[in-house]
C-alpha cells in the first residue's frame, strides 16, 4: 500500500528533505488558497474495512456534511476557547494540562480539508506537562504506530513510547528541535465520522476526537513552534474508547466525547 512507500528512508534523509522543502510548504500551507480531498479509493476501502462501494458512499456523505450550519455551531466554541488559559485533558493513561491563552481558535469548516469538520488552536509552546495517551493507529514515516504515549515537561517530549517500535518513534521526534514541541490541539467533531481508519485527513474529525500534534504550528495560530514535523495524532474519547474529560479553566466542557455546556450542546 502507499502508505509504506517510504518507510526505508533513511533518517537523515528525512530531516535533509524536510529542511530543504520548509519553505515551500510554508508556501503551499500558509500563503496560497488549497483544498485538500482525497476522492474515494479501493486502498482507502480497505483501510476502512468496508468494500469499495460501501466506503464511495460513506466518503461522499462525510465530505458533504451541512458545513454552514456546523460554521454556526462552532462560535460559542471558538468564543470560549479564545477566553481559556487552561486546558486540562484526562483518560485512559492520559492526565495533561497546557496553556492556550493569547492564541486565536480557527474554525475548519470545509474551506480547506475535505471531509472538515474542527476547530484549532495551540498551547503556549514552554506550557505542556503531563502525560498524553493516543488510541488511533497513527501512520507516519511508512510505518503505523500505535497507543503511542507521551510524556511532557514545560512543553518538551522527553519521553515517548508506543506499542510497535520505540526507536523508530523517536526518530520522528529527533527530526529536529521542535518537533519535541506541540504546534496544534484541536476538537474533533465531524458528526458522522465516528471511527478511525488510518488515515489522519479522516481520523482528525472523528466526532467526540482531539488531537494534540507534536512539530510545526500554523500561520494563523503561531505559538512560536517551528518544525518540519506535523503529526496529528488522535485521541478519540467517546465511551467506546475509553471515554475521558476536558476542561477549560477548571470547568468541565466535554465528558465522553460529548459537549455538556449548554451552549456547546449543538455540536454534539
Amino acid at each position: 500500500l502507499p502508505i509504506y512507500e517510504d518507510k526505508n528512508v533513511k533518517p537523515e534523509t528525512r530531516k535533509e528533505l524536510g529542511y530543504k522543502t520548509r519553505d515551500i510548504d510554508d508556501i503551499r500551507i500558509n500563503k496560497r488558497r488549497w483544498t485538500l480531498l482525497n476522492f474515494p479509493s479501493v486502498i482507502d476501502a480497505y483501510k476502512a474495512h468496508m468494500t469499495y462501494d460501501e466506503f464511495y458512499n460513506y466518503a461522499l456523505d462525510v465530505m458533504t456534511v451541512d458545513y454552514k450550519a456546523m460554521s454556526d455551531k462552532i462560535k460559542p466554541l471558538k468564543s470560549l476557547m479564545e477566553k481559556t488559559d487552561k486546558v486540562r485533558i484526562i483518560g485512559n493513561n492520559t492526565d495533561i494540562t497546557f496553556s492556550i491563552k493569547g492564541l486565536p481558535a480557527i474554525p475548519c469548516v470545509g474551506t480547506a480539508n475535505i471531509p472538515d469538520g474542527e476547530l484549532y488552536t495551540a498551547p503556549v509552546k514552554n506550557s505542556v506537562n503531563g502525560i498524553i495517551t493516543y488510541n488511533t493507529p497513527s501512520p507516519y514515516h511508512g510505518n503505523i504506530f500505535n497507543n503511542i504515549s507521551l510524556e511532557f515537561r514545560d512543553g518538551k517530549i522527553i519521553n515517548a513510547t508506543c506499542d510497535t517500535d520505540n526507536d523508530k518513534l523517536n526518530e520522528i521526534f529527533d527530526t529536529d528541535e521542535g518537533a519535541r514541541y506541540v504546534g496544534e490541539f484541536s476538537l474533533g467533531f465531524n458528526p458522522l465520522i465516528t471511527s478511525p481508519m488510518g488515515d489522519i485527513l479522516y481520523d482528525e474529525k472523528i466526532m467526540g476526537s482531539l488531537h494534540f500534534t507534536p512539530g510545526t504550528c500554523y500561520a494563523d495560530c503561531d505559538n512560536g513552534n517551528n518544525s518540519s514535523v506535523h503529526w496529528d495524532l488522535v485521541l478519540i474519547q467517546t465511551p467506546e474508547y475509553g471515554g475521558g474529560e476536558i476542561y477549560f479553566d477548571d470547568v468541565l466542557i466535554r465528558k465522553d466525547g460529548k459537549f455538556v455546556l449548554d451552549e456547546l450542546k449543538d455540536l454534539n
